[in-house]
């Protein structure tokens, strides 16, 4: 057995006044009931709040802060993001701070989640670090679990737990909670999403294990979900199957397939892609889907060109069949 304690915060947030103050007692008191806890993570922007108008460089003083009682409680700290100015451009960014107070990485959100989440920049680089003795964790971000190349792409660099802060309070939170065990199994993987509360969010945190079992599933109100993991469930899964099954790292590991989908600019699926219509919100009383329908409708009726006529072709023996003799109408 390896074990290590991993702290969830679900706590109420303003959308409007920093949370900075709020979320350091709320650490304090967490700490005092479960002095045991290694490591605590929040949810998405839930130092100050969904605005991009809110965006600091960093390093700052929030972030300084955080080092400092993450330091001074010799845990490793995920404050939830915050929005990160840079230049001319804003990410969504998640500092990870070690026991030590220092920040040991900052992962941009890869998928902002467009078109609600506008004027911010899609980061580009993967998120893994390493606990000394313990194992290799994870970071993503809210939309990000709804596109499984994340988390198989965090899980094929040697993460065994995937931190997930999320900022969701609209209606598709259901949905998000199966995304989150459909992760969490199909990589074999504990993962640890935390969602807020009040205007940061309405909860709903889950948290899954490598089996796809719900470990602890919060309610809507302010709530600290303290667990301890045995790190060995993750490598015994992945070595002899889920629940002793399937064994989907090592099958995407062996696979004789290579995924065309995500060749930029293979007209193959662009064709179809591309008729979707722009990315944006829908207006109000919107026929946007009905006006695209009819591209669509032209996309199928079109001929395929020879090259994806190709790839479509049916096997010899399926050529071979003989097609049935037209029918012929008696004039007489």
């Amino acid at each position: 057995m390896r074990p290590f304690a991993i702290a969830g915060v679900q706590m109420s947030l303003s959308a409007t006044n920093e949370n900075v103050t709020a979320m350091r007692a709320r650490l304090e008191v967490l700490m005092h009931l479960y002095p045991w806890v290694q490591m605590v993570v929040f949810s998405e922007l839930a130092p100050f709040g969904p605005f991009t108008s809110n965006a600091l460089p960093f390093p700052n003083a929030a972030e300084e802060s955080f080092q400092e009682i993450a330091r001074r409680h010799n845990i490793w700290l995920l404050p939830g993001s915050l929005f990160e100015r840079d230049g001319d451009r804003v990410y969504n960014t998640t500092p990870v701070i070690s026991p030590e107070g220092a920040v040991v990485a900052r992962y941009r959100k890869m998928f902002p989640f467009l078109p609600y989440e506008q004027g911010v920049t899609p980061g580009t680089e993967f998120c893994v670090f390493d606990v000394p003795d313990v194992g290799r964790f994870g970071v993503s971000i809210c939309y990000d679990m709804w596109f499984p190349e994340t988390t198989r792409s965090l899980a094929a660099l040697g993460a065994q737990v995937i931190l997930h802060p999320t900022l969701t309070s609209s209606i598709d939170r259901e949905v998000e909670l199966s995304i989150a065990k459909a992760n969490a199994a199909c990589n074999q993987c504990f993962f640890f999403d935390i969602n807020g509360a009040g205007d940061g969010g309405n909860g709903r945190s889950i948290i899954v294990d490598p089996a796809g079992n719900t470990l602890h599933q919060a309610g809507h109100a302010d709530e600290i979900i303290p667990l301890e993991i045995d790190m060995e469930r993750v490598q015994r899964s992945r070595e002899v199957g889920l629940r002793g099954l399937g064994q989907p790292l090592k099958s995407f590991r062996d696979r004789s397939v290579d995924f065309e989908v995500y060749q930029r600019g293979n007209t193959r699926y662009d064709g179809y892609l591309k008729t979707l219509g722009p990315l944006k919100k829908p207006e109000q009383g919107s026929k946007a889907g009905l006006r695209e329908a009819k591209v669509v409708e032209q996309f199928a009726q079109e001929a395929p060109s020879p090259e994806i006529l190709g790839r479509f072709a049916l096997p010899p023996q399926a050529a071979a069949v003989p097609a049935p003799a037209a029918e012929t109408k008696n004039h007489s």
